[in-house]
């Protein structure tokens, strides 16, 4: 069977699975062009509202392929991120269904989601230093962000591992989900439920927000980012007809 990445546009959710058991769901360069032509699609399928990404059991991703890794360069190393960095840049909501082994740039791949979800299998391991390689793909700006420096630094400078619980603990994964990989994909299905729900331009408009205000120092600013489009949505068709579904539903309560 081919390694692939397998896309799934169902229920407003692009579900993406890399599909490689025989070596983990390692990052070809094949894979990671592959996964970002796969988001890409995702964008600009408008009936979906969100991405999950997964990979097919056991693990989730054990990290870039070690043969075209060895042979990298820039270009190369490049063109090896180009999967992941697609999920970080991804304009709708992304969720990763970390079911196993996320390994190097298989964690980069997890970290580049907005949230993770834990099956109870999980492991996130940095991996670089125990292979003599310096870090890359943006990991160590990833996992100070998500975990701080301190986690940061056990992770990426002592090898430390962190399964399902501990990554909850952490901060890098929002809850773990007990049962098999079904039932993972399931929760992030249901995750995902609110934004597919939601009018897809105020759900763009609210992610490209969240990027923006994440880096400013004041309130103030943030109210200003916002300010736009709220009003774009205030004068929204979608915005309307909901409104007037609430109201009729707090009548019929009277």
């Amino acid at each position: 069977m081919t390694d692939s990445i397998v896309s799934v546009h169902a229920g407003g959710v692009a579900l993406l699975t890399v599909d490689a058991p025989g070596s983990r769901n390692a990052l070809t360069l094949d894979l990671s062009a592959q996964l970002a032509a796969a988001v890409d699609a995702a964008e600009r399928d408008e009936s979906v509202h969100a991405v999950v990404v997964t990979g097919t059991p056991p693990a989730f991703c054990a990290g870039a392929d070690l043969s075209a890794l060895t042979h990298a360069d820039e270009q190369g190393l490049r063109a090896i991120y180009e999967g992941f960095l697609a999920v970080a840049r991804c304009a709708l909501p992304t969720i990763a269904a970390v079911g196993g082994a996320a390994v190097g740039a298989g964690l980069n791949l997890a970290l580049a989601a907005d949230v993770r979800l834990a099956g109870p299998r999980a492991k996130f391991v940095a991996r670089f230093l125990e292979l003599g390689l310096h870090p890359g793909g943006g990991m160590t700006w990833m996992t100070q962000r998500l975990a701080g420096p301190q986690q940061a630094a056990a992770m990426t400078l002592f090898g430390q591992p962190l399964d399902a619980e501990a990554a909850v603990h952490a901060g890098l994964a929002l809850r773990v989900v007990g049962g098999e990989h079904d039932d993972l994909v399931a929760a992030a299905r249901e995750l995902a439920a609110p934004a597919v729900a939601a009018p897809r331009e105020a759900l763009l408009a609210t992610k490209r927000s969240l990027r923006t205000t994440a880096s400013l120092a004041a309130h103030a600013d943030a109210v200003d980012v916002e300010i736009e489009p709220q009003l774009a949505s205030l004068a929204s068709p979608g915005f309307a007809e909901r409104v007037a579904v609430m109201r009729a539903r707090i009548r019929s309560r009277r």
